[in-house]
This record gives C-alpha cells, structure tokens and sequence, in this order.
C-alpha cells in the first residue's frame, strides 16, 4: 500500500525543501529514489541515518530505495561543508567497506525479499570507472556551463575571500559527477528521485538538470534539514569523535548513552526522525514527559528503539545493566558480566593504578589498595576512617578492613574496582 512519503516527513521534521511536483509524482504509483552515502570508512555513523530513515520510510512507503554509494565521488572528496579535501581512497578499501556499509543498511532496508520495491546497491565506482575524462566532458561537461556550476552555494562558498583553502579542479567537477550519477540511475534504474541533505540542493539540482539537457526527461529532488543540536555543538559527535553504528568502533553502551544524555528540547526533535514510532505514540510521550521531566521518558525510548534497530535487544539489555553499575543498584556479578570494551568504556576517565599480580598471590590487604600501594586515598589513616565508616567497596560489594583482594576479585582477568561512598571510583589495573 502506498502512503504519503512527504507528508510523513513533513510531520517528522524530516522535509527541507523538495522540487515542486515531486509529492504528485510520488502519489502517481510506484517510484525509485537514491541517496548517496560517502564509503570512505567501514561503518555508516550516526549523522548518516537521516538518509538511511528517509530511504526506510520511503520503502515503507511502497516505493524502491537505491542506496549509493560513492565509491568515484568518495575518491575525489565532495567540497559541500567542507573546508578542504578528503583523503583518496584505493579501489581494494573501498570494496570492504561496501560489503560492511551494505550488512549495516540491511537492518533497515529490505534488499532481499522479492517484494518489487526490494532496496538495491549501486556504486558509482562501477559506472565512473569506464569513462576517460575525454569521454567525460565530452558527453557531460559540454551540457553545463561554468556560470551554471560557479552559482552553487558549496562553491561559492569556497571561493569567497573567507576561504584560505580555495577549491581544487577534482572538487569543482564534484557536481558534475554527482549529477552524472543521477542521470545514469534515472536512464538504466528510472530513478526519477534524488533525496540528501539540505547542502546537497546545488548538487541534486545538478543532476536533474542533466536529467532535462541529456535525457530529455524530469527528475526531482528532496532534502531533509542538516541535524543540529540545540546547544549548538555539533549533532553525532563526541569528545572521541563519531558515533559509529560499528560495535567495534562505538559500543552498544557508548551509543545508548549518546541518545539517553540528549536535551529534553532534542529528544522532542530526535524521536520523529530517528525512530518508527507513530505520531500518536510519540505525541502522547512528549506529552508524558511535560508532566515529570525528570522521569526522561522521550530520552529512555529514543535510546530504547534506536539501540535495539542498529545493534539488537541483548546489546540494549546490556548496555542497560552498564548504565545501572554506575547510576544504579548492581552487584559484583553484573560487574563481571561486563565484556573488557564496555567495562572500559563505563569507567573511562576513572582513576587508576597499576599493580602487579603478585600483590594478589597472597591477597592485597585494604590498607594497602586504598591507600599506600595506588594513592586513592590520601593516607592510610583515611583509610582505616572510610572502613570503619563502611563506605568502601570492591566490586560494589561492602568490605572491612580484615578484606584482601585475590585473584578471584578481578574482573576480565585484570581489572578490580574500588569505590568510596556512592559516586568516587578507583580502578586496579593488575599485571
């Protein structure tokens, strides 16, 4: 069944600017649309999933999504928001990171059911790869003017007085390519639809211009509005950089904790665009959440469902049990159910002190872990007050003085936790 694609993102906050008619087209039976994605790493992050959601909904919608990926245009470098030039990279990398890029959009899109609006992969690398440069302004450059292309936004912008960096031919030719490429799908695929980011428009409109010059035919574009974030810093990053959908690059734990710590007014924004969730569901939980705030009920689901799409129910279930051992009740056994990654990750930025496994061959007394072997208590009479007191534990469990850690204390072989009162952390690093 076929719904109304821009009316769904027009109500998601999902719906920039789209060329007029492109919502009759779209009402008007089945069509194909693309977005592009840049595959110079082996994993999408976050800021990617904008397009990938526009491409699920536009699925959902009953329509077939093309997802491209940039394998020529990755290796020139697009000068849209950028102030210079990307790494090049060889034909080998980019190959394996098409086969992982392609593993993580199939946990949103259906490439392979037999249903006729099935998702397909395309390269541009496999169509670009043939054309000498002759060939190329022969059969494309001559249809576009200089004063055309000099009029984008992406390169005015690098060739303003502001800029130092100023822009390279390869860059130049960047809207060229890109509007080849939606020539290419529109003649061999009947792509009719380029979608992408509001800094996109110039090179999209690029495209159905060749669309009109070269094929004698119409094709139309939508964006979505680039994602920001109310504090003004930057949507998908973070100290240590991107928010990778890789495991491997970012935990399920890391990631869940991304989405949790949103603003109340992004967590509003973000659960419209980066979840299912119907307009009724999520009307009733921005209205919840206005009643008890501090419950965080919007932030909670938007991490519930976005962790469990990209990653599955038992990451979210233990990133869930991590988030718990710092902020809530846990035990030494949810401590030591932790994989080393994510008990790292939990404890990043925790003070430490090494220590070598002979201390625990015969235990390691209280006095000596607290204070006079690692410095995380000032002396070893603190020590000997804050065990009286009761308030130190390792492993989250209570301890007293007579206490002495051994080898059977140690967390993923190597690790122990100390803990003063509820909130002051000290780890063991044993070797």
């Amino acid at each position: 069944m076929r719904t109304n694609f821009v009316e769904e993102l027009g109500w998601r906050g999902m719906l920039h600017d789209a060329m007029p008619g492109t919502e009759e087209h779209l009402m008007n039976g089945m069509q194909s649309a693309y977005v592009g994605i840049d595959p110079t790493a082996d994993s999408l992050h976050i800021g990617h999933l904008v397009g990938v959601m526009m491409l699920r909904h536009f699925q959902l919608a009953g329509h077939k999504p093309y997802a491209l990926l940039g394998g020529a245009t990755g290796m020139i470098g697009d000068p849209s928001g950028k102030s210079q030039e990307r790494n090049l990279l060889d034909e080998a990398t980019l190959r394996t990171n098409q086969e992982a890029l392609k593993a993580q959009l199939s946990k949103f899109l259906d490439f392979d059911s037999n249903a006729e609006n099935a998702a397909i992969l395309v390269n541009n690398y496999d169509w670009m790869k043939d054309f000498s440069f002759l060939g190329f302004i022969r059969d494309v450059g001559k249809h576009i003017t200089v004063n055309y292309m000099m009029a984008k936004d992406s390169v005015k912008k690098r060739l303003s007085s502001e800029s130092k960096e100023g822009m390279s031919f390869t860059e130049f030719t960047y809207q060229l390519v890109q509007g080849y490429d939606f020539l290419h799908l529109y003649q061999h695929n009947n792509c009719t639809l380029q979608m992408g980011g509001s800094d996109q428009w110039g090179n999209i409109t690029t495209g159905t211009e060749l669309i009109r010059r070269i094929g004698g035919g119409k094709g139309y574009a939508l964006t979505c509005p680039l994602i920001t974030k109310a504090d003004g810093t930057k949507f998908g990053k973070t100290e240590g950089g991107n928010v990778w959908l890789d495991p491997n690059r970012t935990s399920p734990y890391k990631f869940y904790q991304y989405w949790l710590n949103t603003s109340d007014e992004d967590a509003a924004k973000y659960i419209k665009i980066f979840t299912f969730l119907t307009k009724e569901e999520i009307d009733g939980l921005i209205f919840e959440h206005g009643e008890a705030p501090h419950l965080r009920l919007l932030q909670k689901r938007l991490a519930d469902e976005i962790t469990v799409m990209v990653h599955s129910q038992e990451d979210l279930e233990n990133a869930k049990k991590a988030s718990n051992i710092l902020f809530g009740k846990s035990t030494s056994e949810d401590l030591k159910g932790l994989d080393e990654k994510t008990f790292l990750d939990v404890f990043e930025g925790v003070p430490q002190a090494n220590i070598p496994m002979s201390e625990l061959d015969s235990g390691l007394d209280m006095i000596g872990a607290l204070a006079a072997k690692t410095g995380f208590l000032g002396s070893n009479g603190e020590a000997r007050r804050e065990l009286k007191q009761n308030s130190i534990s390792v492993n989250k469990e209570k301890v007293k003085e007579d206490y002495l850690i051994t080898a059977k204390d140690l967390i993923s072989d190597k690790f122990v936790l100390l803990q003063r009162g509820k909130k002051n952390y000290f780890l063991l690093v044993v070797g």
